[in-house]
């Protein structure tokens, strides 16, 4: 046999030490994500700062994670994915660091912006690391890991604010301990590095004729999940809760999305997706009426509305974007996911400066009004996508995946795999 058209090798599967290190590293990224999430508003509430500066900072954080998701993959192009995390990571630090400085809000908003820009692109780097080095027997396993990973992360992070003094620069310190952690694990992976993305276009249009209860469901929670993630520490904070309060309420929060996303994602893998979307969308509109109704009350009703609220949030994000991927072709899927991405950014920047600027008049019960008239205007659009288009035949629907509303869309999709790759 002519030993030069012999057919290549097949890649060896990675090791699963190596694609633990990704999501060890993502983990420990979450654990001081949470941390400063929930340590800004209540140091600017401590300080007696006017809480339109949370605000703010919130809207500059989105900001900067718009132009993460756009910006990303040029930086991946030209250093690779192992480097471009480093140097992600290393702005997250230096974001921390600034912090740390001092309550200096407009320091703070500059921070913060920086922070939006590399978390973004932290999460588009890993997830297509991941994506393009497991096989697809285990690929939804191994994403389902990397998403509680960073959830389970997210909730150490928030309750460690309830063990820390406020008053020091002790917690951006130890935001900047775990990213520079984080860092270690995929310094010293083994994991092969995957080809340079592919350049993907932004199509409103195409995307929202694949699927409008796709598009609608980013556009609607991109904005639900920032605001609640964002303002919730505000308003509680500026509704008198102390420092252990706000870290326990923002702890319990990531665990309805463990409780609600698996079965409803069970479900909807067996029956029209859309109706378990209705339902979800519903339910985070309820928890946002009874948090309005037990607004500045006892503070186990509030955890207990809290952690469903966000469950559903989380929920409606992972059924749109599944659903959206039920409706595509293969040879969609990219710019359909680009599509759905900058959707998702756009929302997630403009709705909290909505509530920003709404709450300087309103008070910081502002984003639970919009968050629930948000949520009831998608749960009535998608019931009339239920009445006027068919669903997708069983067989032709994909499995479901926990996500997480915190995070960018599967760059799977965002960025083409090699089969993408080839075509014209």
């Amino acid at each position: 046999m002519d030993p030069q058209s012999a057919e290549p090798a097949p890649a060896a599967p990675a090791p699963l030490v190596a694609i633990a290190s990704v999501i060890l590293s993502m983990a420990l990224v979450a654990v001081g994500n949470g941390l400063m999430f929930a340590y800004i508003p209540v140091r600017l509430g401590v300080e007696g700062i006017d809480p339109t500066w949370a605000g703010l900072i919130v809207t500059g954080l989105s900001g900067g994670g718009l132009a993460g998701c756009v910006l990303t993959g040029p930086l991946v192009r030209r250093v690779g994915h192992a480097r471009a995390f480093m140097v992600l990571s290393a702005l997250i630090a230096l974001s921390n660091t600034a912090i740390g400085a001092g309550a200096y809000p407009l320091v703070w908003l500059a921070a913060r912006a920086l922070y939006g820009f590399a978390i973004c692109g932290l999460f588009v780097v890993a997830q297509s690391w991941l994506n393009d080095a497991v096989e697809n027997t285990i690929r939804g396993r191994v994403l389902a890991a990397f998403y509680i990973a960073y959830i389970a992360g997210l909730g150490i992070g928030y309750m460690l604010l309830a063990l820390v003094d406020i008053h020091t620069a002790a917690v951006p310190l130890i935001g900047v301990a775990f990213t520079a952690l984080s860092i270690l694990p995929v310094g010293l992976t083994r994991l092969a590095q995957p080809p340079a993305p592919v350049a993907a276009s932004v199509a409103l249009g195409r995307a929202w004729r694949t699927s409008p209860v796709g598009l609608a469901g980013m556009l609607a929670v991109g904005g639900l999940s920032m605001s609640l993630a964002g303002f919730a520490p505000i308003h509680a904070t500026a509704k008198g809760y102390s420092q252990e309060d706000v870290a326990l309420l923002m702890a319990s929060m990531p665990l309805g999305t463990l409780i609600l996303q698996f079965p409803l994602g069970w479900l909807s893998d067996r029956t029209d997706r859309r109706k378990v979307l209705i339902g979800a969308t519903l339910l985070a509109a309820a928890a946002g009426l009874f948090a309005l109704g037990f607004d500045g009350g006892a503070l186990g009703a509030l955890i207990v509305i809290y952690l469903l609220w966000d469950g559903a949030t989380e929920t409606v994000y992972s059924l749109a974007s599944a659903h959206a991927a039920d409706r595509a072709d293969k040879s969609e899927m990219v710019a359909l996911s680009s599509s759905l991405l900058f959707a998702w950014s756009l929302s997630g920047f403009v709705v909290p400066a909505i509530v920003t600027v709404l709450s300087a008049f309103y008070g910081t019960q502002t984003f639970i009004y919009v968050s629930v008239v948000l949520a009831l205007a998608y749960a009535l659009f998608v019931a009339w996508r239920t009445v006027r288009a068919r669903p997708v035949p069983m067989p032709e629907t994909g499995s479901f995946q926990p996500m997480t509303a915190q995070a960018p869309l599967p760059v799977e999709l965002a960025f083409a795999g090699e089969d993408e790759q080839r075509q014209p």
